[in-house]
């Protein structure tokens, strides 16, 4: 198999704050998992008005995330994303980049949970194949961080391949879907670790 492109590395605050905002951040993903979109598809996907999207679209565009695409049918030119995933990279030293950062990943975990409500009201209009892959699964490991590190990164490996962005054998019937991936050590009220 052909080398995966990488996610582009978003290490500036600027940058980081344009993708906390939920719109955007909604937007790119949308644009990520489905591919070109019109900015009136995108609007409908994302609960808001196409001259908003367009106009999020356009701030995206200037941050090197979307641009547009060649229309197909001669109408409104689709946008589509320029990146297959994002890097935010680990909170560091400087505390206006770690804000950023936070922000960021306040906004997609608003964006997950979300996603989640919106399948758990649908399940019932689901096809039932749809039903029985999907998964909602929690688990407690212990490990040290160089074995989560590890497992992190096989998870990411196994994944990547079926990123829709970057899919080009999806067999018919294939669907965008949601995967999300949380692992972190278990911390109590207190801001420690759990042992």
């Amino acid at each position: 198999m052909a080398e995966l492109p990488p996610r582009k590395r978003v290490d500036d605050a600027e940058l980081l704050r344009a993708l906390a905002h939920p719109l955007r951040s909604a937007l790119l993903h949308h644009l990520m998992a489905v591919g070109p979109r019109t900015a009136s598809e995108c609007a409908e996907a994302v609960g808001s008005t196409a001259s908003n999207c367009s106009w999020h679209l356009r701030r995206l565009a200037q941050h090197g995330l979307v641009e547009r695409a060649e229309a197909t049918d001669g109408r409104e030119r689709p946008w589509r994303a320029l990146q297959v995933g994002l890097d935010f990279g680990e909170p560091g030293e400087d505390p206006v980049l770690s804000r950023a950062q936070l922000a960021v990943v306040g906004t997609q975990l608003a964006q997950e949970q979300e996603l989640t409500r919106r399948y758990l009201d649908g399940l019932d209009g689901l096809d039932p194949d749809w039903r029985v892959a999907g998964g909602l699964n929690s688990y407690s490991l212990r490990v040290t961080p160089a074995e989560l590190e590890r497992l992190v990164h096989a998870i990411d490996a196994l994944v990547r391949p079926y990123v829709g962005a970057i899919r080009e054998d999806a067999p018919a019937g294939a669907l965008p879907v949601h995967l999300g991936l949380r692992a972190f050590p278990r911390l109590g009220p207190d801001g420690e670790p759990v042992s």
